[in-house]
């Protein structure tokens, strides 16, 4: 939902008649709708609590829409002076303590609340819509809005939207049996129609500061790419591949293949590490190949480590952790036409 690579959201404001109004009432999806119209295009700024792993963060936000693009810099609230500022594509975070600033090359998919839009497209065998009784958030009323999984593969959210304007003010990332993830609620919330350009200027003066610079992962192609392609057999319902590269990641001495699974609203990210040229293959019988798996929560997010015909495989999703096993377990290792390689699975 937000992670200090500072997911953003922007609001619109919407014209809401009390026809409208009191129809969209018996209609989760409308309200989804709006909302997600919302979320795509106006400007806010305002300060919410963020809590995961137990762990809360007041953070203050300035996010701006316009024909330039979305820029956004985020605040942490604690006395340390982080601050998280994105634009054009490049995030920037500043460490006052280190005296340090990163620099890493950002998609659009990090905003925060990004993935709230395709809560009206849902697949009705997967997540299931509903209106709760209506609620205040922060002096507002607003509709609640259930999404709950049809099993036990994926979490739910329940949105708080404000009456008024369709904004999303509070939202909970919540396991089947409702309890709790991950929360984010909006304590003061602004909607300006403009914003000016220092608002979105870093308040501290990093001059002297050492600057990271981590560029894009190079994309591997041609003689350089891996010989092995990777299949995926018995995913969990609903899942299927959305995306598939092999790159070099900074740091890393040799080939990373990433693959995306998703449901249209939770998915899973899996990185398999191509072994080192010049490396001996594990042996089926021991070594790496029968490293034991493992498994570890990442805030919200759960990380699951095993080996698959020698590769290391590293699924990581905001999902259950018995989600993120069984598509690292469906990984079967081929050549690069796709024909499986002898000797099983591991």
């Amino acid at each position: 939902m937000f992670r200090t690579s500072a997911r953003v959201v922007a609001f619109v404001s919407l014209s809401i008649g009390a026809a409208a109004v009191a129809l969209a009432a018996d209609d989760p999806r409308t309200w989804l709708e709006r909302m997600g119209h919302a979320i795509a295009t106006r400007n806010y700024q305002g300060t919410f609590v963020h809590e995961h792993g137990g762990q809360t963060d007041t953070l203050h936000i300035v996010h701006r829409v316009s024909d330039r693009g979305v820029a956004e810099r985020i605040q942490a609230m604690d006395g340390s002076g982080r601050e998280f500022v994105r634009r054009a594509g490049q995030l920037s975070t500043y460490f006052p303590e280190q005296r340090v600033v990163l620099v890493e090359s950002t998609p659009q998919e990090g905003l925060l609340l990004t993935e709230l839009l395709q809560l009206n497209t849902l697949a009705p065998q997967l997540y299931r819509l509903s209106e709760a009784p209506q609620a205040r958030v922060s002096g507002r009323t607003a509709h609640v809005i259930d999404v709950e999984p049809q099993d036990e593969l994926r979490y739910g959210y329940r949105v708080w939207i404000d009456e008024a304007s369709a904004m999303p003010l509070k939202t909970q990332l919540r396991t089947p049996t409702g309890s709790v993830v991950e929360q984010l609620v909006f304590t003061e919330l602004s909607l300006p129609a403009q914003i000016d350009d220092s608002a979105l200027e870093p308040q501290v003066d990093a001059r002297g500061w050492r600057w990271l610079r981590h560029d894009s992962a190079v994309r591997v192609a041609g003689p350089g790419a891996p010989a092995v392609s990777w299949q995926s057999e018995q995913l969990p319902a609903g899942f299927h591949l959305t995306a598939r590269s092999t790159r070099l990641l900074p740091g890393a001495g040799s080939a990373v293949t990433h693959l995306v699974f998703s449901d249209g609203l939770a998915s899973v990210s899996v990185f398999v590490e191509q072994p080192e040229p010049g490396a001996a293959a594990p042996s089926r019988r021991g070594g790496l190949a029968h490293a034991p798996p493992s498994m570890t929560t990442l805030g919200s997010s759960v990380a699951f480590s095993t080996f698959v015909d020698g590769h290391r495989v590293i699924a990581i999703g905001e999902v259950p952790a018995d989600t993120v096993r069984a598509i690292a377990g469906s990984l079967r290792a081929g050549d690069a036409a796709g024909r499986p390689h002898d000797g099983g699975h591991h």
